[in-house]
Order: structure tokens, then C-alpha cells, then sequence
């Protein structure tokens, strides 16, 4: 069975990005699912050095290196991926293990401007980059004005993101069935 690991990128239980990373999942279809918890302490080199790496550093990059497929749903804050996934991609690349190497990973977002958070995933894609996972190109799921994007339920009400994201998770189970031993 397929591990997929889900990655919010807001730390707010209630945010836009959390739905759509459930409606992800549930397009990706039937796996083990994992999600990642951000909650990690300031990128600090001198805490690395005299304390080692944290518990939930080594916890994010085993969940990374074990997954078969990762689907990251980021917001965007000020033009650019929320500080709290870039301190997470600056923690795992420290730890021994290329953890991100040849996985593939999609991106989403939900923002509320009308781009749908088109410069986050940008910016989340050039700092992916050196990590050598399998970013898939797209289609691209960008999901604006997301605060009247989802219904009472926690269900995007467009279809047309709905068959984006379909399209999308399709292909990354694709990627990873044929990534999986």
C-alpha cells in the first residue's frame, strides 16, 4: 500500500490550505496518510551543534523519507511560501539522508487573493529544487478567494478545481505506483 504524506503549510487548524490538503487526500485515494506537523522549533545552527537535531526535525524527515508521494498545500504570505515551510525545508536539508531525493511531491494552495497563491507555490517549487525530488509540473491547483472556496463541509464548491485537483493527485499516485517497489 502507498504511504502519502501530506504537508500543510499554515499552522492554523482552520485554515483553507488543511481542507484542501483533505481534499487532496481523499482525490489520491486509498493509502497509508501521514501529515507532517510544522511545529519546529527556528532553523539554528548553533541549536544543531551543541543539542543535536530536535525530535520533531528528525520526526518530519522520516516521515519525508518514507512516504511514497508527498502533497504540499501552502497559503502565500507576502508574495512568498509562509516562513514555518521554509524553516522545515531548511531543518530536513541538514539531516543526513536526502530525504526529499526522487520523491514525487505536488503542490497546491489556497489563498485569498484572486492568483490562488500562484507566487508560494514559486517560490516553494525554487526551494524544492535542490532536494531533486519529482516535482510534477501540473495541472496547476491554485485556489483563490479560498475563504468562499469550500462549502459547509469542507468541500471545494468549484468544479473546476475539483477536476484540477483530480487530475493532479492522479498523477501523483501514478508517479508513485511506478516509483514503488
Amino acid at each position: 500500500m502507498l504511504t502519502l504524506l501530506g504537508i500543510p503549510g499554515a499552522l492554523r487548524a482552520a485554515s483553507t490550505n488543511r481542507l484542501l490538503l483533505a481534499e487532496a487526500r481523499r482525490a489520491f485515494g486509498e493509502a497509508i496518510q501521514t501529515e507532517a506537523d510544522l511545529r519546529l522549533p527556528l532553523f539554528d545552527e548553533d541549536l544543531e551543534i551543541a543539542e543535536g537535531f530536535p525530535e520533531p526535525v528528525l520526526r518530519l524527515h522520516a516521515q519525508i523519507k518514507a512516504a511514497d508521494a508527498i502533497v504540499i498545500a501552502t497559503p502565500e504570505y507576502n508574495k512568498a511560501l509562509p516562513g514555518v515551510l521554509k524553516n522545515a525545508l531548511d531543518w530536513v536539508s541538514r539531516v543526513p539522508g536526502a530525504a526529499w531525493r526522487d520523491k514525487p511531491v505536488a503542490i497546491v494552495s489556497a489563498a485569498d487573493g484572486r492568483a490562488g497563491g500562484e507566487r508560494s507555490q514559486f517560490s516553494l517549487r525554487l526551494c524544492l529544487n535542490p532536494f531533486r525530488p519529482r516535482l510534477l509540473p501540473g495541472p496547476e491547483v491554485l485556489i483563490a478567494h479560498s475563504r468562499s472556496a469550500f462549502d459547509a463541509e469542507g468541500r471545494l464548491i468549484d468544479e473546476r478545481y475539483r477536476k484540477s485537483l483530480n487530475e493532479l493527485m492522479g498523477l501523483l499516485r501514478r508517479e508513485a505506483e511506478g516509483s514503488h517497489p
